[in-house]
């Protein structure tokens, strides 16, 4: 059941511009009809909550984003100077948000969902750029760069010059895998998988393509879960593997994350007879990724 929070402020606006007039995530953008994820479970409550240029469907139960939607204009882009402080979202309380006190002193960064650079185009680009930085927009991820991780953050960088070929226009949807069996830290409970799906115009078709993150401990060397419950035990951050990027079939992510994600895996453009073969692909370098080419 999804809800729209009050908009008007309750704690800490003071100084700070509402958000009351905050348009969000256009489900026009690309043309057809894209609406926003959302939980084909009626009974877990979700809050939808529009920024400039995209929108957070947010868990309250979970405390972070079950998903993210955001509309990107290639050519319409501006660079905006970057900020770090990160804030609450007045429109909901603070103890339903993932805040600072998750991230205080341990290994875990405040990944952005939609990330920085995506939304900040048009006459809203300063907003979407301070927006990005709402603790609703975040969720914890083990602060080690790797390969796997530079992936990731590039692929909007990727798809969206890939897009130039077509109508430079692209939406993207992501957001954590949010699992019964996630390890609990600090009062939440922290995801071991990411999911990404970019959605774009080809040859007057909507197409898409799917992405998952996986942080999860490296299971072959056995002590996973032992390690896993022991830092549990301690009041310790997970013990979080490498980042490895796989791309996916769409229809994939709307299994693992009990999203309706609409039109998008009938959009999907991962060739049927691949996703048969090897419907998960470890992604080594932005080659390893398949793209309609016509």
């Amino acid at each position: 059941m999804a809800t729209h929070p009050d908009p008007q402020p309750n704690t800490e606006s003071a100084g700070r511009e509402s958000l009351a007039n905050r348009k969000g995530y256009d489900d026009r953008f690309l043309g057809p009809a894209v609406p926003l994820p959302a939980l084909a479970d009626s009974g877990i409550e979700t809050v939808v909550l529009p920024y400039a240029n995209f929108t957070v469907v947010f868990r309250p139960d979970r405390r972070l984003a079950a998903a993210t939607a955001v509309i990107i204009d290639g050519a319409r882009l501006i660079d905006v100077p970057r900020e770090d402080e990160w804030r609450f979202d007045p429109r909901l309380p603070e103890a339903q948000q993932a805040g600072h006190l998750i991230y205080r002193d341990n290994p875990l960064d405040k990944g952005h969902l939609v990330r920085r650079l995506d939304p900040v185009w048009g006459p809203d680009a300063p907003k979407a750029n301070d927006d990005t930085f709402h603790y609703t927009n975040s969720a914890p991820q083990m602060n080690v760069f790797n390969q796997g991780r530079k992936l990731w953050q590039g692929l909007e960088n990727f798809l969206l010059e890939h897009a130039e070929n077509f109508d430079r226009k692209l939406t993207v949807f992501t957001g954590p895998v949010l699992e019964d069996s996630d390890p609990p830290y600090r009062g939440i409970q922290v995801p071991l998988r990411f999911w990404k799906i970019a959605a774009f115009m080809q040859d007057g078709d909507l197409a898409a393509t799917g992405y998952v993150l996986d942080q999860s401990p490296d299971l072959t060397k056995g002590a996973a879960a032992q390690a896993m419950a022991e830092a549990a035990r301690a009041g310790d951050p997970p013990p979080l593997g490498a980042f490895r990027t796989f791309q996916v079939p769409v229809v994939d992510i709307a299994h693992l994350t009990g999203l309706d994600l609409g039109p998008l895996p009938t959009a999907d453009r991962l060739p049927t007879g691949m996703r048969a073969a090897r419907p998960w692909t470890l992604l080594e370098s932005y080659n390893d990724i398949t793209m309609p080419t016509s």
